[in-house]
């Protein structure tokens, strides 16, 4: 722990910031824990240090995106997510029913990796994609939901009665 710790503390002091407890106790929760929401890192953060304010943890987020050590992720209609991964050019996959979020390298290299048909005088320096779909736990879910409302599914793969019923 303490080797993490030390490693915390450089990468805080090489963005200019100082190395506090608060600060510790984020980037721990975010390294084990990628996109998390704030209330999520609230709560963890408090877990292990239980003075700790939410206005301080809002504060600590608030400046490591400044300070590029992490990234916020606003996927629509859910609340902002955070992560340490930063400097590359990566996107999201977030799922529709459970709102899991994977990251995915982006298979143009470097940002932006689209443009605009009009940029309206703007220099684009970056393009944030959102993939939404269902993952595989999801899936797999709703397969069984669905075989399990379909007797006659289930008989025709072979899940109901074993081989040769």
């Amino acid at each position: 722990m303490v080797a993490v710790e030390t490693t915390w503390a450089h990468r805080l002091r090489e963005a200019g910031l100082r190395v506090t407890r608060p600060r510790l106790s984020v980037l721990g929760v975010l390294a084990d824990r990628p996109h998390a929401d704030a209330g999520t890192i609230v709560t963890v953060a408090r877990e292990l240090h239980p003075s700790l304010s939410p206005q301080a943890v809002y504060g600590v987020l608030e400046a490591f995106v400044a300070a590029g050590i992490a990234r916020r992720i606003e996927p629509a209609g859910a609340p902002a997510l955070f992560e340490l991964r930063v400097g590359d050019n990566h996107h999201h996959l977030v799922c529709r029913s459970c709102g899991a979020v994977a990251d995915v390298d982006c298979v143009l290299g470097a940002a932006p990796c689209l443009a605009p048909s009009d940029p309206a005088g703007f220099v684009i320096d970056e393009a944030e994609v959102v993939f939404w779909g269902s993952c595989q736990a999801c899936q797999n879910r709703d397969r069984q939901v669905a075989a399990a409302a379909d007797p006659v599914q289930l008989e025709e793969h072979g899940t109901r009665g074993g081989a040769g019923a």
